[in-house]
């Protein structure tokens, strides 16, 4: 590929956007706030536009379209459609084409849209201000969306949609209350800059700012506070090798309002087919990177050699727990074969698959259990590692 302009030509719809709208913001609040003021009940349906905005972005541009990690009933997908366009973040066909492409290609400078590795201004909001060539549309990877009428409705109406969503609704709510001005201010223009800056932290903060559980293959981090920012969305180095899965908090107790909106609409009927990792493959990666660490610090200190032999034992297990694991996956897929082939045999054999099943399920649980009790060990091992090292010469 051949290297773009350093420097490529501006596109001023979105300087307007994401420059002079922050600057309007910068001067006019305050200087009306100071005037006459803004009432409460204008604060809480900025709070509520911005939920609304942010969540249709999260579970509806990013899970659902972008990486197919549930299906939605029409009226969720319609509803996530206008919402969506009310983030103003460009139409969900041209959002999850540019997020495909950032997940294949990611780390790489010439073809990531929103590359972390060109800088964090760039990764945050720079990528979007000039004609870069990584920023192109190229919709090869949408066919699927193509063929979505929602997604296409959207995209054809797109300026209309976010027009009314960003200026006729909150003018009309703010003739209700009786505050046009205060209402555009307010739930239009402030809630909109919010909203920008906290889905553009997960292009950039998420990238530089964080912990790599999972891998360290990709510059994504794991960060509660941006998750709490960008509605679960923070837990980035969990989605980069895992983003089919409709969760990015997967444990009960990380913020992940998404994870708990889409669990709620498949309770109501409105989603369906929800896509899980494994526990088990989620250990595996944890694990993975555990001996990963402990091997660089090997190769950097000098260890004890019990605490050595402790940590080849302990990956020997692991080995030994993944053979296991797969062996038991194939055993599950042979069974799950042979029931559709006995799907006429008597009740006494479907009662004994049924059983056989069980235990299957049994046995995968356990060895789930035993490489989580396995992390922690490792875990202490590690540390034990970091107490007793001494710099190598």
């Amino acid at each position: 590929m051949t290297p773009e302009p350093e420097k490529p030509e501006f596109y001023r719809v979105n300087l307007i956007i994401f420059i002079g709208l922050p600057l309007v913001a910068l001067v006019l609040l305050p200087l009306r706030g100071l005037d006459q003021g803004y009432g409460g009940l204008l604060w809480l349906l900025a709070l509520v536009f911005l939920y609304l905005n942010g969540l249709s972005i999260t579970g509806g541009y990013h899970r659902l379209w972008a990486h197919k990690a549930y299906e939605a009933h029409w009226s969720l997908r319609l509803f996530y459609a206008l919402w969506g366009a009310g983030a103003l973040q460009n139409s969900i066909l041209i959002w999850a084409s540019d997020h495909r492409r950032h997940h294949r290609f990611v780390d790489d400078n010439e073809r990531d849209p929103y590359c972390a590795g060109r800088g964090l201004w760039f990764s945050h909001v720079g990528w979007m201000l000039r004609r870069y060539k990584s920023g192109e549309n190229d919709l090869s990877n949408a066919p699927d969306l193509q063929r979505d009428p929602i997604v296409m409705w959207q995209h054809r109406h797109y300026l209309a949609l976010t027009l009314a969503m960003n200026v006729a609704l909150p003018a009309a709510i703010g003739w209700w209350y009786g505050d046009v001005v205060g209402a555009l201010l307010v739930i239009g223009l402030l809630r909109l800059i919010v909203n920008h800056h906290f889905t553009f932290f997960i292009n950039s903060l998420a990238h530089y700012w964080g912990s790599q559980p999972y891998t360290d293959e990709n510059s994504a981090r794991d960060n509660p506070v941006l998750s709490f920012l960008t509605y679960g969305e923070g837990y980035h180095n969990y989605h980069h090798i895992f983003q089919a899965d409709y969760r990015n908090g997967v444990r009960w107790y990380q913020w992940d309002p998404t994870k708990w909106l889409i669990n709620l609409c498949a309770w109501l009927g409105l989603a369906r087919n929800l896509n899980r990792v494994p526990d088990f493959k989620i250990q595996r990666a944890m694990l993975a990177m555990q001996f990963k660490r402990a091997s660089n610090q090997l190769e950097k200190t000098d260890v004890e050699q019990p605490l050595r032999e402790k940590l080849e034992r302990e990956y020997q297990i692991f080995s030994d727990s993944i053979h296991r694991w797969k062996a038991l996956q194939a055993e599950r897929y042979e069974r799950t074969v042979e029931d559709f082939e006995d799907a006429l045999a008597q009740k006494k054999a479907a009662l004994l698959q049924k059983w056989e099943r069980a235990a299957l399920r049994t046995r995968l649980r356990e060895l789930e259990y035993s490489l989580k009790m396995q992390r922690k060990r490792v875990e202490l091992l590690i540390l034990q590692m970091q107490v007793s090292t001494v710099p190598a010469a």
